[in-house]
């Protein structure tokens, strides 16, 4: 199984591609997808879309995992991440990918095993999980690794569930229109907007980005 793990933000998405070998955990790819503040909100959530496209169609990801909304502090900061969170499902949506989302605390506890394990300790946890030579960087690709991770630790329980929120090809919703005559018929879409091609990863982890916003 292949997990995208994601820690969606409108200014910085981390991404982490992570693979179950056996019982072996092996990091595929890992980075942020940053966007240009001065860029309109449209575009920058168009790039995040693409970007999460491309690396689901290059990494043929079985399931995409992200972090729940965390409404706290700042309630704009918690529309923009679920902005991003609803393009990143557009693109698992558009290839009938299962799309499953998991607390900080469930994260936490999965890589570390204890819900309130600061941001370093989930770092370090990474890395040994991963059979990295560093702590991942910067946290938003920890973060997402361990999102990935998450997943994984819970299989097969979570590949169970994953696997019954898988959408089949005939269950694209049906619009019903009426025309001139009194009659109606469906309008069904494709689902297939929006892919791109591959990209190539460069799975270099200790990449640095600008902070978040």
């Amino acid at each position: 199984m292949i997990v995208l793990g994601i820690d969606p933000g409108t200014a910085n998405t981390g991404f982490g591609v992570v693979q179950r070998r056996g019982s072996r955990l092996v990091a595929l790819d890992g980075g942020v997808i940053t966007t240009r503040p001065e860029a309109p909100p449209q575009i920058r959530l168009a790039n995040i879309h693409r970007r999460v496209s491309e690396l689901l169609d290059e990494h043929k990801v079985s399931v995409l995992s992200m972090e729940d909304v965390y409404f706290g502090r700042n309630v704009s900061s918690a529309l923009a991440v679920g902005q991003a969170r609803g393009v990143v499902m557009l693109a698992a949506g558009q290839r009938r990918l299962p799309c499953v989302s998991y607390t900080p605390q469930q994260i936490k506890y999965a890589v570390c095993g204890a819900g309130r394990a600061e941001k370093d300790q989930v770092g370090r946890m990474v890395q040994m999980l991963l059979s990295l030579e560093s702590p991942p960087r910067p946290d938003h690709a920890a973060d997402a690794l361990a999102i990935a991770i998450c997943h994984l630790n819970g299989a097969p329980h979570a590949a169970a569930v994953a696997e019954s929120m898988m959408v089949p090809e005939q269950a694209d919703e049906e619009i019903q229109v009426f025309r001139n005559d009194g009659s109606r018929g469906p309008v069904a879409g494709s689902g297939d907007e929006g892919r791109r091609g591959p990209i190539t990863g460069t799975g270099d982890l200790p990449a640095t980005s600008p902070p978040d916003e």
